[in-house]
């Protein structure tokens, strides 16, 4: 995904290529000196079983550093097929990375990419679109010290009940800029026979509005600005062997700070669990503890009518005056029971359900590499969570060696992210993205992948449905949030080709649905499809020519369709 931006609006998307370069020079400099997964500093289970066997290992053929800039020369031409619009037309000018840095002791992975468009409509003003992603990864100190971190640069749907763009450009009124980024340190060290894990994470989301005037869920007011999110967590424990059973100990701290009506969300757990092996290939866990999560925020500030006071940015106005209310608050006794199967390397199943988050919770996880070409996942969830949380720990869930697809007619990065060639890993961004709210809810969902290599051609499927039930009455001081909930519904699919040696195609598919009880909006269907004829004339220089329709279709009637058409030329350095 990208986003369109003005001169002002840049200036995060500068932000966002500082802190990639950041990211990835370190990495690059020493990919001779500097392994293993870190631990995920958001999770308050504390692990007793042996290293989880079942992800591919690292590719040990020795280091390998690759850095590709390149320029790009577009002429496109996007058509409203329902006469609702006109026919845009505009050529772009843009420049970009592609980086992978993969050593005994460092992994990292980068696509960034900006973009000016020259608008050949009066009427049209010019855009400056940024997007990319990167990950990270590095062992300081082996199997004792590592250091993560990612970013992602994108553009998503601001009204969950909103039109459904699946093509940056032109009508992009239901749309935001979003930047994420998130780092941390992973410490394991052996105290006598027991291990001694800590972590820390760290990250920051941001939101900017192109469109100030138009509302969230039908919510005026509620336009996400940033947040802040901390975890930190510390385990000891022995595996199962130095005791009968496996044994750890465990505390952490959460805490997330939102710039609008200046909430706050702090979670601390403190908690015991015990693994028991069941056979060589099966061990029942289980764990309980104590937990206190409480959430809270500030009133709105309130003219002398009494109505909220919005900004020049669309947004609430904080009373700073007004004492910090409560709208979510827990505190006891937390519990859960689950399983944990790995019959082989390729594969492993895990499952847990308990209570937490003052409620029932249950999660649950399938891997399998079904062979060399071919792995497939699926996932269970269901968290007490929000906007800025969630995204965070969907970058954090990616791989740092991953493959992904830009959509060649706005330059955008796909939704879903795969483990490099098929070998695991991944996630999406449909329902992390699928409408921005500043109010915490209950996250649960299913969703599976499947990436393989099948006749010369590389595949990626996901599909998912997502649901969230808003807590806090009376969040935003203008409606009773309690108990509403809105649902996602996504697949997509992507397949690409090596047609000769010097030429390839690509191509992607996509259907998403919304739905949502906010400020009574419409179901939203969205769908589209692009495919793309990739060839190479010189060493340096390619050409790409691409096709591409789009629709979304509201239950109120209100309809679009999108086609769009590229003729354009790469330089690689």
């Amino acid at each position: 995904m990208t986003f369109r931006t003005n001169r002002k609006l840049l200036r995060p998307g500068m932000a966002f290529g500082v802190a990639l370069c950041a990211l990835l020079m370190p990495l690059a400099a020493h990919a001779q000196m500097l392994g293993d997964e870190p631990a995920d500093a958001s999770s308050d289970r504390t692990d007793t079983t042996a290293a989880d066997d079942s992800a591919p290992a690292r590719d040990r053929s020795g280091p390998r550093v690759e850095v590709i800039p390149y320029v790009e020369l577009e002429q496109v031409l996007t058509a409203d097929l329902n006469g609702n619009g006109d026919t845009v037309t505009f050529t772009s000018v843009a420049a970009g990375v592609a980086a992978r840095v993969s050593t005994r002791r460092a992994e990292a992975q980068a696509d960034v990419r900006y973009e000016h468009r020259i608008a050949w409509q009066k009427d049209v003003g010019d855009q400056n679109v940024v997007s990319g992603l990167a990950r990270a990864r590095v062992d300081v100190v082996p199997n004792r010290v590592s250091v993560e971190g990612g970013a992602l640069a994108t553009r998503a749907r601001r009204d969950i009940g909103g039109s459904a763009p699946g093509l940056y450009v032109g009508d992009t009124s239901n749309t935001v800029d979003v930047y994420s980024v998130y780092a941390g340190p992973n410490v394991s060290v052996p105290v006598g026979e027991a291990t001694l894990s800590a972590a820390y994470r760290i990250g920051y989301n941001r939101v900017e509005n192109s469109n100030n005037s138009a509302t969230v869920g039908g919510l005026s007011g509620d336009l996400y600005d940033d947040s802040t999110n901390q975890v930190a967590s510390a385990t000891i424990g022995v595996q199962p062997g130095v005791l009968p059973v496996g044994a750890a100990l465990g505390v952490g701290y959460e805490r997330e700070d939102v710039s609008l009506l200046d909430q706050r969300y702090e979670r601390k757990w403190a908690r015991v669990d015990v693994t028991v092996p069941v056979s060589p290939t099966l061990q029942a866990v289980g764990g309980v503890g104590y937990e206190k999560a409480q959430a809270s925020q500030r009133e709105v500030l309130r003219d002398g009518l009494g109505n909220p006071v919005i900004d020049n940015n669309g947004r609430f106005v904080t009373d700073a005056s007004s004492p910090r209310r409560l709208n979510f608050d827990t505190d006891g006794l937390i519990y859960d029971v689950g399983v944990l199967w790995r019959p082989s390397r390729r594969t492993a199943l895990e499952a847990h359900a308990g209570r937490r988050y003052g409620g029932f919770f249950f999660a649950g996880s399938y891997q399998q590499q079904i062979d060399s070409r071919t792995h497939l996942a699926f996932g269970a969830y269901q968290t007490f969570s929000s906007y800025g949380r969630r995204l965070t720990n969907a970058l954090a869930g990616l791989p740092t060696q991953f493959d992904t697809y830009r959509n060649p007619l706005d330059g955008s990065i796909g939704s879903c992210v795969y483990g490099a060639d098929n070998q695991g890993g991944g996630g999406c961004f449909d329902s992390a993205l699928a409408g921005t709210t500043s109010a915490n809810f209950v996250a649960r969902g299913l969703s599976g992948q499947l990436s393989t290599r099948r006749g010369g051609w590389d595949y990626g499927f996901s599909v998912g449905v997502d649901q969230r039930r808003f807590k806090g009455r009376d969040l935003l001081g203008t409606i009773d949030l309690e108990g509403a909930t809105d649902e996602s519904y996504f697949a997509s699919l992507s397949a690409g080709t090596q047609l000769d040696a010097r030429s390839g195609f690509d191509m992607a598919a996509y259907l998403r649905y919304f739905d949502s009880e906010l400020g009574n909006r419409a179901g939203v269907l969205g769908y589209g499809a692009t495919a793309a004829y990739n060839r190479r004339f010189s060493r340096g220089l390619s050409g790409v020519a691409a096709l591409g329709i789009y629709g979304s279709d509201q239950d109120n009637g209100i309809n679009d369709l999108v086609a769009s058409a590229l003729l354009g030329a790469r330089y690689s350095f």
